[in-house]
């Protein structure tokens, strides 16, 4: 299933209005058609609904459709083994979204808004079944192909044309259900001679112009076999820094965790964050710091991307200057399956959640 359009009915949508100073709401219904009618359609036919779905009356021309000055989440919310649903840590994704608004000038969206509108949004989609049960059986691979509700909130400027900044932005919560998104019959890397961020730029935004670089650079590794891409820094060119949408981590010989460190290059994950919290608690010495593509060479006995599309997915080799270097024989490293498994079991609800991470709807 991986990414789909195949968009829920109900989305939620508001506006900055720069006279009062507030959120102008709305949801918008493309349709009241239950998940079970919708499945009872011929392909073409649910084609056609899903069409119909993804046509917002939004501006054409403005920041975001001519300059791709905007910024989004991706945010999951986990069918839970008990047979409810819950949100995997939404007050991160709402923290992150603020900062990202304002990093790029345009009035923040509130956190606890962010909140309170994810929350009533899942209800009223899941009050027409387009909500994926729990499965037992996704527990035999530790929910590599488990499905989850993919929440997108996005931001949309008001129309505009010429060099600017978002005065009235909008935002927009919309969603689809998904499964594993990487695919290929590898979990191959190669290091791209391609630049995700520079030094005083965005690339601890999470903003659409990020992602062109990285779509470009992952087109040209699946072309040539590899499953996803490492960017090294723009200054130096030998630190490691992202993967084409997942942050990195790589196990060293005398069994210490690095990942790089965030800086103004690096997205902050939420998903990197809870790896990191997971690992220390197992007593693993995890570092944040810079590491080089020379030192992983040498030293690194495994590697994993981490992500909200990602999960925890192995990195069974990179290939840097045309040489290929081999992790833990090609198979997944234990440490990697050990945090995937807690992890997605936390999310899933079939472990206590003794943190609080999830945020039942």
């Amino acid at each position: 299933m991986a990414f789909n359009l195949a968009m829920y009915p109900i989305s939620y949508v508001t506006q900055f209005n720069p006279v009062t100073g507030g959120w102008d709401e709305q949801w918008f219904q493309a349709d009241s058609i239950s998940f079970a009618e919708l499945s009872a359609m011929s392909e073409a036919d649910r084609a056609k609904v899903y069409a119909k779905r993804n046509q917002f009356p939004l501006p054409l021309v403005n920041y975001t459709s001519q300059y791709a000055l905007g910024c989004f989440e991706g945010m999951k919310a986990y069918p839970q083994k008990d047979g409810t649903l819950a949100i995997f840590r939404p007050d991160r994704n709402a923290k992150r979204f603020y900062d990202s608004m304002k990093g790029l000038y345009a009035p923040a969206f509130p956190q606890d808004r962010y909140l309170k509108a994810s929350v009533e949004f899942l209800k009223r989609n899941r009050e027409l079944g387009y909500i994926p049960e729990y499965d037992d059986a996704w527990e035999k691979d530790n929910y590599a192909g488990a499905s989850a509700v993919y929440v997108r909130p996005f931001m949309y400027s008001e129309g505009a044309i010429g060099i600017g900044t978002s005065k009235a932005p909008y935002v927009v919560i919309c969603a689809t259900t998904v499964s594993s998104y990487f695919k290929g019959a590898n979990t191959k890397a190669v290091v791209t001679d391609r630049i995700r961020a520079t030094p005083k730029g965005t690339g601890w935004i999470k903003c659409a112009s990020n992602y062109v670089v990285s779509m470009l650079a992952k087109k040209e590794a699946e072309d040539s076999g590899y499953m996803e891409v490492i960017f090294l820094d723009a200054v130096k060119r030998k630190y490691i820094e992202e993967g084409s949408s997942c942050n990195v981590f790589f196990r060293l010989k005398n069994g210490d965790l690095i990942t790089p460190a965030l800086g103004d290059t690096i997205l902050p994950g939420i998903t990197r964050a809870s790896v990191i919290e997971l690992a220390r608690a197992e007593g693993v010495n995890v570092l944040e710091r810079k590491i080089s593509i020379q030192e992983v060479a040498k030293k690194c006995v495994e590697c994993f991307v981490t992500g909200t599309a990602a999960g925890v997915t192995p990195i069974e080799s990179i290939t840097w200057n045309g040489k290929e270097y081999v992790f833990n024989n090609r198979k997944p490293g234990e440490l990697g399956a050990r945090i995937q498994a807690k992890l997605k079991g936390t999310q899933y609800g079939a472990i206590d959640d003794v943190r609080g991470w999830n945020v039942r709807v």
